[in-house]
């Protein structure tokens, strides 16, 4: 697996909706109950509690999405013994509208990082081609489909889906489409993270490739605790959603100095 840390492609407009989805990403996960003391190592199993009573509420899950069925006992936040109490929710939950609040939390930092670095890198471009407005519904339609398509393949799972990269991967798959020939700074981790210049399409159909393999739960033991089917699903969701304004968009800027750690040698035009 290779890390993007940066991509040679310009934009012409500051990408507010970019910023603010991250933004917002950052707010949600810092108020989120039960992760503080996660973060500080001090987790407590009354903090779980309450993380668990709050992703029921306001994450996906599956069996609802398909099926409509709500649990009918849930936990309320309070410790019962050596565990959670349950208890009828207290809530009226919409299927529909947890998709939306569930691109919006994340089991960890190591979870928002990675989400959030890849929306920066390839989010500004895909903002810049798209516009605000559209790049917003095309982020929230890319979510859905992730969240639905995982769905579908688990119908019957009660586990919560939560983190935005559902919607992120669609961006990945519209940035493969547009801007294939882009170059992205990457670090490999292999290779004492050795800075390389590889292209978009590269760098983007490997990780496609890894997720699409690990979705069948090959090379994995954490199969079932990563979402890698809506990651698929929602990548080809952002293909397709792009495809109609590959032939309008201008190439990127053809990189000059470093490739591949090394400096280039200078063409020479006749």
């Amino acid at each position: 697996m290779v890390i993007p840390v940066h991509d040679v492609n310009p934009v012409r407009r500051t990408p507010v909706v970019t910023y603010a989805l991250i933004g917002a990403n950052v707010l949600v996960f810092w108020f989120m109950p039960g992760l503080s003391g996660s973060v500080a190592g001090d987790s407590s199993l009354a903090q779980a509690c309450h993380l668990h009573a709050f992703l029921e509420h306001y994450a996906a899950v599956p069996r609802e999405l398909i099926h409509h069925q709500l649990a009918q006992l849930v936990p309320t936040g309070e410790v019962r013994g050596a565990g959670c109490q349950l208890g009828p929710p207290d809530y009226t939950k919409s299927p529909v509208l947890s998709v939306f609040t569930a691109m919006f939390l994340h089991g960890g930092w190591l979870h928002l990082l990675g989400n959030m670095l890849f929306l920066l890198i390839f989010g500004n471009n895909i903002e810049d081609r798209m516009g605000h407005v559209r790049f917003a519904a095309f982020y929230l339609i890319c979510g859905y489909a992730a969240s639905y398509g995982f769905a579908l393949f688990n119908a019957d799972s009660t586990e919560p889906l939560i983190g935005a990269s559902g919607a992120i991967a669609g961006v990945l798959g519209a940035y493969l489409v547009l801007y294939p020939r882009a170059r992205v700074w990457v670090l490999v981790p292999f290779l004492v993270f050795l800075p390389l210049r590889l292209p978009a399409w590269l760098v983007l159909g490997f990780w496609f490739a890894l997720q699409a393999v690990y979705s069948s739960g090959e090379g994995v033991s954490d199969a079932g605790a990563v979402a890698y089917a809506a990651h698929v699903v929602g990548f080809l969701a952002g293909m397709l959603l792009a495809w109609p304004l590959k032939p309008g968009t201008p190439p990127p800027p053809e990189p000059r100095g470093l490739l591949f750690g090394r400096r280039a040698r200078p063409r020479h035009t006749w």
